[in-house]
């Protein structure tokens, strides 16, 4: 049974670095062309070609989206951007639009081709269609069932790859098809711009009596008519391998360097337990459960994976579940003073209890003895904004460390 690949986002170098070193295999970017972002998550090529070279040097793989889909006067930057994308190293690119698909091979053969889920490619014939132009690998559409995926992978050729997002936010239309967002505000969900108003509060209102809004459900709030909850499939590994997925996604370019380290280390130890030894696994399932929840979430679900989902909405509210919150950045050790010197986040004092989320082992719970600030002093409290911190602490923590705690309410 192949191990399969676990794919992390990355919306800047830094968070890059914390998917690679928190056991991401590969890692999908975007340029500041044609990624179907805007421009907060998208690489300037310096640090695309600096981001390339780190994942290398720690063996993993780098693969740029260009699945936006570009009128004919946005295409006439594309060929010198995917030939640098090309010079730069990246292992592969990830694309939607036919023709798109077309200059990639023109200005850069040779470049391995991913076919986007925005292609929303469900069925095999699609897949063989694709693959008969040169693709390697297809990203499929959210919608497909694990039975429809095995049965898919039959039916494919050996060598063509199957990618599947396992955990993240859904989107409740098919990927890329949905204008809302477009219509209501004018920004285009195709050019990485999507307003997600599926995710905004609605009631209904007569046509003769304006401003007046009735709720469609029993609530005082109205209702989310339209709010996917997310994808989390981190206790059906066995069934995602058995499907025959050779890549699991992890959706988030925007999303925080703490989130997509806690994440990639969660699906990266499920992975391994399931590999090394399924009893581990099987016993380990809230474990894992618990570490995913450990960050800025929605409600989760398993998507479509087992057929047409009953409770994948939420119809009252779209806000994000947040039980544990980050209170800060591990810079370094001290170990003469054996201090950890790190860079707050939230506010946190004295006799609280913390967990340490660290690159590549089990996080640990401490309780904050005695700190002090950047002058030395004995504090009880780190109230400042991002105010440097030094905590005593018996024992080497490295760096793109983590310091998170159970919220406060």
């Amino acid at each position: 049974m192949k191990k399969p690949e676990i794919l992390s986002p990355a919306g800047d170098l830094s968070k890059l670095m914390h998917a690679v070193l928190y056991g991401a295999d590969a890692v999908y970017i975007g340029g500041e062309h044609f990624s179907l972002r805007t421009a907060s998550a998208n690489f300037p090529p310096q640090e695309m070609a600096a981001g390339i070279d780190f994942a290398h040097k720690k063996g993993a793989k780098v693969y740029v989206a260009c699945n936006a889909v570009p009128h004919d006067d946005e295409l006439e930057l594309f060929p010198e951007y995917i030939k640098s994308v090309q010079q730069m190293g990246a292992d592969a690119v990830i694309v939607t639009d036919p023709g798109t698909l077309s200059l990639v091979k023109k200005h850069a053969p040779g470049l391995e081709i991913h076919i986007s889920t925005q292609a929303s490619t469900v069925n095999s014939e699609s897949c063989k269609f694709w693959y008969e132009q040169g693709v390697k690998r297809i990203v499929l559409g959210r919608e497909v069932s694990l039975e429809e995926i095995a049965r898919i992978r039959e039916n494919i050729p050996e060598d063509l790859e199957l990618e599947a997002f396992v955990h993240g936010a859904m989107c409740v239309s098919y990927s890329g098809r949905c204008l809302l967002s477009d219509f209501m505000t004018g920004r285009s969900a195709n050019r990485g711009e999507c307003a997600q108003p599926c995710r905004w509060k609605y009631a209904l209102m007569e046509e003769k009596r304006p401003g007046e809004y009735f709720p469609i459900n029993e609530t005082d709030t109205g209702t989310y008519i339209m709010n996917s909850r997310d994808m989390c499939m981190i206790t059906h590994i066995p069934e995602l391998i058995r499907a025959g997925i050779d890549s699991f996604k992890i959706e988030g370019r925007v999303k925080t360097e703490f989130y997509v380290a806690s994440v990639t280390a969660a699906y990266r130890k499920a992975v391994d337990d399931c590999f090394t030894d399924i009893m581990s696994y099987t016993e380990n399932l809230d474990s894992y459960y618990e570490e995913v929840c450990k960050v800025s979430h929605r409600q989760y679900y398993e998507g479509f994976y087992f057929g047409k989902p009953h409770n994948g909405q939420n119809y009252k509210e779209s806000s994000y579940i947040r039980d544990y919150e980050l209170i800060a950045v591990v810079d370094r050790y001290d170990p003469v003073n054996k201090r950890l010197k790190v860079s707050q986040r939230n506010k946190f004092s004295v006799g609280e209890t913390c967990e340490i989320l660290s690159p590549g082992r089990p996080f640990e719970t401490f309780t904050i003895g005695k700190m002090y600030n950047e002058n030395g002093e004995f504090i009880l409290s780190a109230p400042h904004a991002e105010m440097p911190v030094e905590i005593e602490y018996d024992g080497y923590v490295p760096p793109y460390s983590f310091i998170r705690r159970k919220k406060i309410d």
